[in-house]
C-alpha cells in the first residue's frame, strides 16, 4: 500500500509539475507573440522538439511495424492545425482562456472514441460532454448564434488535439511513440515554412493565424522562443512521467491545474481576471474534462 502511494505522489507531483511548465512554455508564447507572428511561434515551437527527438531517434533507432503512413500524417497535420489556433489565441485572448479551450480536448476525444473506435461511454462521460459543451457556452458567450474567431479557433483547437489524440489510439499498434511524436513535430516545423513561403501572396486579414511574415529573432525575443521551447521540451518530459507513475485518471484529473497556473501567470503578464461568466465556464470544463478522463 505504501509503495502504491509513493508511485502515486510522484505521479501527481510530476504532473503538477508539467502543468507549470506548460504554463510558462504559454508565457513565453505570448510574449513571443508580441515580436512575430503566431505561424511563427508555432514553428519554433517545434523545430526545437524535432531536433531533440531526431537525436533520441538517432540514439536508440525505432522498432515498429508501420504499414499507416496516412493516419501518421492525419496525426501530425491535425496537431500541426491545432497548434495554429492555440498559439493565435495565447496572442490574442488571455492565456487562461486559451489554455481552457485546449483542455476540452478529452471531451471531444470521447466523442470521436464512441464515433469512431466503436468505444462504449458511460453515464459519466455523457455527463461529462454535456458539462463541457454548457462550459463553452458560457466562456464564449456568443450573441446570439454568433461566436467571435477566437471563440471558433480556440473549440477547434480542442477538437483538432482530440482528432489527434484518437488517431494515437490506433497509432500506437503500430508504430513507436516517438515515430508517432515525430510526425506531428515535423509536419508542425515543415508546415509553418510552407505557409511563411505563400504568406505574402495571400491578402485575407481572416486567415492571419495561419499566415505571416518570418522575422530573425534578436535579442531578448531568443531568449522567449528558446524559454517557450525549453519549458514545452520539460512538460512534455513530466507528462510522459506522470502517467508512466500513476493511473491516467489520477494524473489525467491533475492536469486541469495547468489552467489554474495559467491564470496566475497570465496575470502576472496583464490579463485581467476571468468574469463571473467566464469563470463558472472554466470550472465546468475543469469538471467535464475530469469526468472525462476517469475510467
Amino acid at each position: 500500500m505504501k509503495k502504491i502511494i509513493s508511485h502515486l505522489d510522484r505521479g501527481v507531483l510530476y504532473m503538477f509539475m508539467a502543468s507549470f511548465f506548460f504554463a510558462i512554455m504559454g508565457a513565453f508564447a505570448k510574449l513571443s507573440s508580441g515580436y512575430m507572428s503566431s505561424l511563427e511561434v508555432v514553428f519554433f515551437r517545434n523545430v526545437f522538439g524535432v531536433a531533440l527527438v531526431g537525436y533520441a531517434v538517432f540514439r536508440k533507432p525505432m522498432k515498429q511495424a508501420g504499414g499507416k503512413p496516412w493516419l501518421l500524417f492525419f496525426r501530425g497535420f491535425m496537431g500541426f492545425v491545432a497548434l495554429l489556433a492555440f498559439f493565435y489565441n495565447i496572442a490574442h485572448i488571455p492565456l487562461g482562456d486559451a489554455m481552457t479551450f485546449s483542455k476540452t480536448s478529452p471531451i471531444f476525444t470521447a466523442i470521436f472514441a464512441w464515433l469512431f473506435l466503436q468505444e462504449k461511454l458511460a453515464k459519466s462521460a455523457w455527463l461529462a460532454v454535456l458539462l463541457g459543451f454548457v462550459g463553452i457556452i458560457f466562456i464564449t458567450s456568443p450573441t446570439g448564434l454568433t461566436f467571435s474567431k477566437t471563440d471558433l479557433l480556440g473549440i477547434f483547437s480542442g477538437v483538432g488535439a482530440a482528432l489527434a489524440y484518437t488517431s494515437v489510439r490506433e497509432l500506437k499498434k503500430y508504430y513507436d511513440t516517438r515515430a508517432i511524436v515525430l510526425s506531428f513535430m515535423t509536419v508542425g516545423t515543415v508546415g509553418p515554412l510552407l505557409l511563411l513561403f505563400i504568406s505574402p501572396y495571400v491578402n485575407d486579414p481572416s486567415l492571419d493565424f495561419m499566415l505571416g511574415a518570418f522575422v530573425m529573432p534578436s535579442g531578448i525575443v531568443w531568449l522567449y522562443v528558446m524559454g517557450m521551447g525549453l519549458f514545452a521540451t520539460l512538460a512534455q518530459l513530466y507528462m510522459t512521467k506522470a502517467y508512466g507513475e500513476s493511473q491516467a485518471g489520477i494524473v489525467g484529473a491533475v492536469s486541469y491545474t495547468n489552467i489554474v497556473f495559467s491564470i496566475g501567470v497570465g496575470l502576472l503578464l496583464g490579463d485581467a481576471l476571468p468574469d463571473f461568466i467566464t469563470l463558472f465556464g472554466i470550472i465546468l470544463i475543469i469538471i467535464s474534462g475530469i469526468l472525462a478522463v476517469k475510467k
